[in-house]
């Protein structure tokens, strides 16, 4: 029986289906979901992953996690010891992170975040003290208890308080730690932050960040609560279409195997295996509306002194938006009614996504003339 000149693109068709679509469909990325150590237990999500329970690219560079024998989630920094993870705020790009054996003053005096994506959150100066045992100090030398030896003692304190240590003490060492530390150095935690990737307007507005393919490594708002490389049900749709093929175009190979003497059944089968389901689109695309160039210009620029201190007469040190500490010469912009203020690039940027003020959510209008001068 002669073949039909349909029967070489039919066997080229079954070639793809049973040798070139399994390898595509293998080296398909693996759907990235929440994960955590266990119950109750740590929410992890992008920009971390945990390993081995999620595939690398689930995460951004130097945002793997472990799971400890006890089921802790445990972040390894180079050039440090791992940490027991306690909190991870994606809002604001903070996590806070413990000593597994009780003694983080041990770690913090040989901490070193270079290397990793993270820093310290408002970093200030501390002094670590080392006096003779049972050495009378005033109370704002704080005792490390898990540094202290049967001959010495180990104090902490701020790096202004060092004049007023005891001529039998010296200095051991200064380190930087988060604004925030005070009372006994063995019950803090470590507060780090990051800053990029920046995934805060993603996390407020309720979306969750994921890369948008693994070529680029760009970052993207996704509206699925499982974000990934993908979304999710969109590729479950495409592997069912997919998979479909394989049988109707066995199917058709048959069919015309067996009429190929009919040049009018070959050419419905031909016509038949052209048409074939388009794929689902890849990612909704979250739209924003804000404040057009405009309206966010007729807001009063205002450049700081050396006091620092705000037009509006606020007694406000850090930027509600980016969380850092105001500088001498940065320059803010300040919102007309409400008068909160902020730095000029982070408020423009938020009211562009955005029409309301970040702080107390009112929604300003356009600033009258002469407002901050």
């Amino acid at each position: 029986m002669a073949l039909s000149k349909q029967t070489p693109l039919l066997l080229l068709l079954l070639l793809l289906v049973f040798f070139i679509f399994p390898l595509l469909n293998a080296s398909h990325p693996k759907p990235c979901y929440t994960s955590s150590c266990g119950r109750g237990n740590i929410d992890i999500r992008f920009p971390f992953w945990l390993s081995p329970k999620q595939p690398e690219s689930c995460g951004h560079t130097g945002f793997k996690l472990l799971c400890t024998d006890r089921n802790e989630t445990a972040l390894e920094i180079p050039k440090s010891k791992p940490f027991i993870v306690q909190e991870i705020d994606y809002r604001r790009q903070r996590i806070r992170l413990s000593d597994p054996d009780s003694c983080l003053a041990r770690q913090l005096l040989s901490f070193d975040a270079s290397g990793s994506p993270f820093s310290l959150f408002l970093p200030r100066s501390y002094t670590v003290l080392i006096c003779p045992k049972d050495e009378n100090v005033v109370p704002s030398f704080r005792s490390i208890q898990c540094l202290g030896n049967s001959t010495s003692s180990f104090f902490v304190t701020e790096l202004e308080q060092v004049s007023s240590m005891p001529s039998s003490c010296h200095v051991f060492k200064t380190l930087h730690l988060p604004y925030s530390f005070h009372g006994d150095i063995n019950q803090q935690d470590l507060w780090l932050k990051w800053d990029s990737p920046d995934c805060r307007y993603c996390e407020r507005s309720g979306s969750r960040c994921g890369f948008i393919n693994n070529t680029t490594r760009q970052v993207q708002c996704f509206s699925s609560v499982n974000p990934g490389l993908h979304n999710t049900s969109l590729q479950v749709l495409k592997i069912i279409c997919l998979s479909l093929m394989g049988p109707l175009i066995a199917l058709s190979f048959c069919v015309g195997l067996v009429l190929c003497s009919s040049e009018r059944v070959s050419s419905q089968i031909q016509h038949a295996m052209a048409v074939t389901p388009e794929p689902a689109s890849d990612v909704q695309v979250i739209t924003r509306t804000g404040l057009d160039e405009s309206t966010i210009e007729s807001y009063k620029k205002v450049e700081l002194g050396e006091s620092k201190r705000l037009p509006t007469g606020s007694n406000d040190v850090v930027c509600s938006i980016c969380l850092s500490e105001y500088a001498t010469k940065e320059t803010v912009r300040c919102l007309p009614e409400c008068e909160h203020c902020f730095h000029a690039e982070c408020i423009d940027a938020w009211l562009k996504l955005h029409s309301s003020c970040p702080v107390c959510r009112s929604n300003p209008s356009p600033a009258r003339e002469g407002y901050c001068n």
